[in-house]
């Protein structure tokens, strides 16, 4: 009987192997206290991983989420305070990860800021923090990572897009051309790192119900001249043929997926979670 080919890549692999088996891996998620960034944090905590949490709040507040989590799960939760407008501070929060729990497995481009107004109205320092925030951060985090994915032997980095990164909206122009770099963004990475072991995937939900859609419900409002009741179910939830939010724990699936072994061949690719928004 012949042996199987050795893999050098095998060798270097963190002990992940399987769907929701992250023992060992260390996760860096940014805009992680609260909404999709919190769920995905939770993820990884439950599934045996440590993690680096990052974004914006009450500090008092950050530090009772971080404790709780780590108290549920048994697990190391860490939180690192990046500006992420900052590439020299989240260059640090990455290297913190990686000092402070032994190695980085798993980045998550979350951060991100909404801003509603028309083009022409549009306000010049909202454009520039939302590409900020939205897109350069994810290449600051993900330029920091590689390195030390590549000396890992394995790397998983998933950038959160949006039904944005595919099709448009009106009146959310600094949004969705941010949204559309993260796509273009995760295929070039993906082509670099292709022979590294490292992937780099993008998740396009649509409305998921958290603290940015909220606010965007009002702003919406306001910009439309329309009733927050009509927004929600004229406006935001109209695209999506199942007329209700996606639910964070139906992101996760695809989380878990992407980060596993058996996701190692998924890569470059934008997975819609929007209910059949994009299908139309």
């Amino acid at each position: 009987m012949s042996e199987r080919p050795h893999s050098s890549t095998e060798d270097q692999a963190s002990p992940v192997r399987q769907i929701g088996e992250m023992s060992g891996q260390v996760a860096v998620v940014t805009g992680s206290t609260s909404g999709i960034g919190l769920a995905l944090a939770r993820a990884v905590a439950a599934a045996g991983g440590d993690v680096v949490l990052n974004g914006l709040g009450d500090p008092a507040e950050i530090e009772r989420t971080r404790a709780d989590l780590e108290a549920s799960s048994g697990r190391r939760v860490l939180y690192h305070p990046a500006d992420m407008t900052q590439g020299d501070q989240i260059a640090d929060m990455v290297a913190f990860a990686n000092r402070e729990l032994g190695r980085l497995d798993i980045l998550v481009n979350n951060a991100g800021i909404q801003h509603v107004e028309s083009v022409e109205n549009f306000p010049a320092d909202q454009w520039e923090k939302i590409i900020a925030i939205n897109l350069s951060s994810a290449f600051y985090a993900t330029r920091a990572a590689i390195p030390i994915m590549k000396a890992q032997g394995r790397g998983r980095i998933v950038n959160m897009a949006s039904a944005h990164g595919l099709v448009a909206s009106p009146f959310k122009s600094a949004y969705v051309a941010a949204k559309h770099g993260i796509v273009g963004f995760t295929k070039t990475v993906a082509l670099e790192l292709a022979r590294d072991n490292i992937t780099c995937n993008a998740i396009c939900p649509g409305f998921v119900e958290t603290p940015i859609v909220s606010k965007q419900i009002a702003d919406q409002a306001r910009t439309r001249n329309m009733s927050e009741a009509q927004v929600l179910t004229d406006v935001i939830l109209a695209a999506q043929p199942t007329k209700r939010f996606v639910k964070t724990e139906e992101l996760t699936g695809i989380f878990l997926y992407l980060v596993s072994d058996l996701g190692a061949s998924a890569n470059g690719a934008s997975f819609s979670i929007d209910g059949g928004w994009t299908a139309q």
